[in-house]
This record gives structure tokens, C-alpha cells and sequence, in this order.
């Protein structure tokens, strides 16, 4: 039985409608360690995944304390409740936001460059000190035809004249269902931390020019100065198993399944 936290969320309802014998976690607002123990005692479950969070940079720059409770106190509650389970923690790419090199960034080449980034950063060491069997995804920026939440697919099927990306900036952004169907992979991954999603080798600005194309959309990609790199090297969990399509044929896959795009004509 698999625990998910977040479970009315944009990664957690995809991770309940996909993958079997789940149960959802009541909210988590305000909890205390005591509640934690309830929840996951009371769950019967062998497996945690805890996706709820505060991700908005913005919303954790302006509220640093509200941050660290969601972000960081939460998931250390989560950790001392869960020994003998397995516990997968969603973390993010930000924590490469202040790194120096281009990239792509393996594992060990942190460098946060805001809240939020700082508060996961911290949230998987502290997390994998309590249960070192754990696993940290660093999740790339996720995207879904979803209503619910601005993403990159969302972004650009919305687009009405223009939309600004730099030909100089690299970062995997990836599929949601994917990161639901690897679940099952995920679950048998030795304790530690990940980065997780699709790779490329093509710049943000040259993945939209090609996907606004195959959608037949008439909207301008602008040039911009670029941003910093949040491109990830995902060999370590690609050597289990853990495997994405490529940031373009994700798009793709996605754009076809909600038949958007007609294979022949591809």
C-alpha cells in the first residue's frame, strides 16, 4: 500500500490516478510529529510519497518561515514516523540555482540560490540522517494538460502572440505521467538522492520553436538574455531503470494524448 501526501495536488492526484493500491494522506497543515505517527500508523502502508509542498519561489522568498515548516519540518516528521516503510521525498532542480558551471549538474554539484532551493537542499540531508533508505527525486519543472496549475505545456497551448525563452538556457522539463509511471522503479531505488526527468541537449528556446511548430501554432518565440541552467544529468537512476522519454518526445507524447498533435502528420 502506497501513502501519498500532497495527494490533491498536480503531482500527487497524478501518482493516484496512475499507480495502484494508494491511499491519500489528510492534509498536513499544521501537523505535529504526534499526527504524523497517526497518519502513517493508522495508513498500513509499506511505501510514503510525499509530494505536498510549498514550491512558488516567490511565495517561500516572501514567507521564509511558512517555507521551513512545509518544506522542511514536515518531511522530517514524515522520516522519524516512517522506519521500516519506504519513503520517497520530492525535491527539485532549484537546488542547482546558484551553481557556477553550465551544467549538466550530476548530484553533487549544489548550489541553491534561493529559499525554497535552501529548504530542500536541507530537507534531504536532514531527512536521509533520520532514514537513510530513503529516496530524494530532484524533480525537474513538470508539466500536464492541467488547469489547475501553470506549467510549460499549459504555457504554450495559452500563448497568443509571443512567448520568451533564451537560446542560451538548458533545463529537462518533463512529462507528469511519466514521473507517475516510474513510480514503481522509483520505489525499489537504493536510499539517496536522484535527479529525475527527461534530458536534452537543445535549449529552452529551441525545444519551444520546435514545439509551437508541431502544435501549428502561429505565436513568436522571442530571444532572451539567458537565465541561469537548471540541467540535470540523470545517469544514477537511469543505471535502475528510471527512464524518461527526451524533453522533445515528451512534449510530443503528451501533445498526442490529449490529441492535440496527429501522429501522421508529425
Amino acid at each position: 500500500m502506497i501513502l501519498v501526501t500532497g495527494a490533491n495536488g498536480f503531482v500527487g492526484h497524478k501518482i493516484m490516478k496512475i499507480c495502484e493500491d494508494t491511499i491519500a494522506a489528510p492534509s498536513l497543515r499544521n501537523v505535529r510529529q504526534e499526527d504524523v505517527n497517526r497518519i502513517i500508523g493508522e495508513s498500513d502502508a509499506d511505501v510514503i510519497i510525499h509530494t505536498a509542498a510549498i514550491s512558488d519561489i516567490g511565495v517561500c522568498q516572501a514567507d521564509p518561515d511558512a517555507s521551513y515548516y512545509t518544506n522542511v519540518q514536515v518531511p522530517l516528521f514524515i522520516a522519524k514516523a516512517s522506519k521500516g516503510r519506504k519513503l520517497i521525498c520530492f525535491s527539485s532542480d532549484q537546488v542547482y540555482s546558484g551553481c557556477n558551471d553550465e551544467g549538466p549538474y550530476l548530484e553533487d554539484m549544489v548550489k541553491p540560490g534561493n529559499i525554497y532551493a535552501e529548504h530542500k537542499f536541507e530537507m534531504e540531508q536532514r531527512v536521509l540522517e533520520i532514514n537513510p533508505d530513503a529516496v530524494m527525486l530532484r524533480a525537474e519543472w513538470m508539466y500536464d494538460y492541467y488547469l489547475k496549475k501553470s506549467n510549460y505545456f499549459m504555457n504554450i497551448l495559452n500563448a497568443k502572440e509571443r512567448v520568451s525563452f533564451s537560446s542560451g538556457q538548458f533545463r529537462g522539463i518533463t512529462y507528469l505521467k511519466e514521473v507517475a509511471e516510474n513510480m514503481e522503479k522509483v520505489i525499489t531505488l537504493p536510499g539517496g538522492i536522484y535527479n529525475f526527468g527527461s534530458e536534452t541537449t537543445k535549449s529552452m528556446y529551441d525545444i519551444t520553436q520546435e514545439f509551437i511548430a508541431l502544435l501549428g501554432k502561429k505565436v513568436k518565440v522571442e530571444d532572451i538574455p539567458a537565465g541561469h541552467n537548471l540541467w540535470m544529468n540523470c545517469d544514477k537512476a537511469k543505471k535502475y531503470g528510471v527512464t524518461f522519454r527526451t524533453v522533445m518526445d515528451g512534449l510530443i507524447q503528451c501533445a498526442e494524448d490529449y490529441n492535440l498533435i496527429e501522429r501522421q502528420n508529425r
